[in-house]
């Protein structure tokens, strides 16, 4: 099988053999950076016990918790898509 010059710059997934394209990331990363304190890059992302837990906090402290989905929604669009999949779709890591 002979790979052309432009798959050479992906990273592939051993199990299909196609790169890695991570469709939840962009979207995850945008809600977590507009509406962290509301929560709903949790939600998106599945984690629905780690989404009520920052819903709750971020009503107690009138959306100061809120950094934390800023923090959250950057990190997801910085990782790299075969980083992200592995760490919160594979691995299911719920806070940073």
């Amino acid at each position: 099988m002979e790979i052309n010059e432009k798959q050479e710059n992906y990273n592939y997934n051993n199990n299909q053999g196609m790169p890695y394209k991570s469709e939840k990331k962009l979207a995850a990363g945008i809600l977590g950076i507009l509406l962290g304190s509301l929560a709903i890059h949790k939600f998106y992302l599945g984690y629905t016990k780690a989404g009520i837990i920052q819903l709750i906090l971020g009503v107690v402290t009138c959306g100061a918790v809120g950094i934390v989905g800023f923090i959250e929604g950057i990190i997801y669009l910085t990782k790299s898509d075969e980083e992200f999949d592995r760490t919160y779709v594979q691995n299911q890591k719920e806070w940073f």
